[in-house]
């Protein structure tokens, strides 16, 4: 499959919590075109794919995704860890953290989970490429 170095290659070192950020930081993890939707969308559509070498290229993209995803993740998590309630509160990261404390949970910034309905697998190749720009001309 392929080989997975248990670091990041740009490593995230906040010293600060800020769940105002990460509120809005966590639409890019698990929002409607986030980096979970992403992955699963091209590692879906790679199906569906009648040429090798695209089916290839959707399959290593996919993967690359799920490398954006946890970089995303790493983030949530150093912005929301040691809160204090007062900055809880002040960020208005009650609702979040209310269900989830400072897991990192694929939703989007408005509180609604991930879910695959946010994407598109049509099995038509330029439909399915069509839905890839979309969602990616959308990235924060």
């Amino acid at each position: 499959m392929f080989v997975y170095e248990k670091k990041l290659q740009y490593p995230v070192k906040i010293k600060n919590p800020n769940p105002a950020l990460a509120k809005f930081i966590i639409s890019q993890y698990g929002g409607p075109d986030g980096e979970l939707g992403a992955s699963l969308r091209y590692l879906s559509q790679r199906y569906s794919m009648p040429y090798p070498e695209l089916k290839a290229l959707l399959t290593d993209i996919g993967t690359e995704e799920l490398g954006h995803l946890e970089m995303i993740g790493t983030l949530v998590h150093q912005l929301t860890r040691n809160m204090t309630p007062e900055e809880i509160k002040k960020a208005g990261f009650e609702t979040y953290f209310v269900d989830r404390t400072a897991g990192v949970y694929p939703t989007a910034a408005s509180g609604f989970p991930w879910s695959a309905a946010s994407m598109a697998v049509k099995g038509d190749v330029i439909a399915d490429l069509n839905e890839d720009l979309a969602a990616d001309a959308t990235i924060l």
